[in-house]
């Protein structure tokens, strides 16, 4: 099912201010919050589109690449904006403080039914994401690439193979008793509330460390660094960000690692300049060519061709070779653009004294006039420039 404009989710307008969106946001999320609508997948559906929504536009990167590129700008941008799955437990860790005057923002964190285990699941450790920046040519973008990168992160530790513990055991907290959480009431705007939190003691694991690894130190993770592989897909963008899944800090205590976002930078090419999926070549023609017709050499991604050129050709005239430009991310779009040929002409600015007669002979002659037709259809064309 296609998404949503997210702009038409919060109803808001393209140009609302932060403080806009915020409160748009928030009386979505009190609309359909699962509390007020028990068993209501509609509404819980529609919880989930609001969070997912103010994720993006809370964002000004975000937001950014959504105006310019919609969804498909968003494609591996980390948070929920960009296909990443959507769940209760990372709303309610994220957004938990948008109502911190009412109590509500407490409230947020009791609804561990949404966290894949209810009231006695325990969490874990999530590593922290990296960021990095790849600059890639205008033929990888047609290709699509692979690159290597040597990342300093935390690994897990080798020693006690992540879990922190010297001997490998582990205690039963005595805080939270196993259960990960801690639990007590508060006053909400939507009446009396029982919430729960991580414990502070384990950080919401329900085991603690008594015999900590002597090399990590209990973390069960130390500094190091992995070779890491990203493939690019064909047809990306300048400013998209691709999301390679698992790749980050390792989690402490063997708890689920980061992503890394990649942040692609296209160079600039010498002769071809991108437009979305097209490329335009500026072809700039002498005067004994445009007039006599002949061949020119232009290039392509695939490298150089002639294309010919007609008698009469005149200084605007646009040429189109057919899917001569670049692919379209792999399911956003269809087929290739195409390359399109700007025609100019030269007229010199010096001459010999034989250049110059012979252009004065043919100043007389009818044939190096325009007709009143080709005349407007000049004048039409500069119109459209301004239009």
């Amino acid at each position: 099912m296609e998404k949503r404009d997210y702009y038409e989710v919060l109803g808001v307008s393209k140009t609302a201010t932060e403080a806009e969106i915020k409160n748009a946001y928030k009386k979505m999320a009190i609309k359909y919050h699962p509390d007020r609508n028990p068993g209501d997948k509609e509404a819980e559906e529609k919880f989930k589109e609001a969070a997912e929504a103010y994720d993006v536009l809370r964002d000004p990167d975000k937001r950014a690449r959504y105006d310019q590129f919609g969804h498909a700008g968003l494609n591996g941008a980390g948070g929920f904006g960009g296909g990443a799955s959507m769940n209760m437990e990372d709303i309610f860790s994220m957004f938990g403080d948008i109502f911190g005057g009412h109590g509500f923002g407490d409230a947020f964190s009791s609804f561990t039914s949404f966290r894949g285990g209810g009231r006695g699941a325990t969490q874990q450790y999530r590593g922290a994401d990296l960021r990095l920046k790849v600059k890639i040519s205008l033929n990888e973008v047609a290709t699509g690439t692979i690159k290597k990168f040597k990342v300093k992160k935390n690994v897990t530790c080798t020693h006690c193979h992540g879990s922190g513990s010297e001997d490998g055991n582990t205690e039963t907290c005595s805080q939270c008793k196993g259960t990960g959480y801690v639990v007590r009431n508060v006053n909400t705007m939507l009446g009396r509330m029982q919430t729960q939190s991580a414990c502070p003691k384990c950080g919401g694991t329900g085991k603690t460390i008594k015999n900590k690894c002597h090399v990590c130190q209990g973390e069960g993770v130390v500094s190091g660094e992995e070779v890491i592989e990203v493939r690019i897909p064909a047809g990306v963008m300048d400013g998209m960000v691709l999301n390679v899944e698992g790749k980050g800090h390792a989690g402490k205590q063997n708890g689920i690692p980061g992503d890394i976002q990649v942040y692609i930078e296209v160079e600039p090419n010498a002769e071809l300049t991108r437009d979305n999926n097209n490329l335009i070549y500026n072809l700039l023609l002498d005067v004994p060519t445009a007039t006599l017709g002949g061949s020119a050499e232009i290039p392509t991604l695939d490298g150089r061709v002639k294309i010919k050129i007609e008698p009469g050709t005149q200084p605007g005239k646009i040429m189109r070779l057919r899917g001569k430009g670049l692919p379209s991310v792999p399911g956003y779009g269809y087929g290739n653009g195409d390359l399109i040929v700007n025609i100019g002409v030269y007229v010199p600015e010096k001459l010999s004294k034989e250049e110059r007669e012979m252009f004065e002979k043919m100043s007389g002659s009818e044939n190096m006039r325009p007709s009143n037709s080709q005349k407007q259809n000049f004048f039409n064309r500069f119109k459209k420039i301004f239009e």
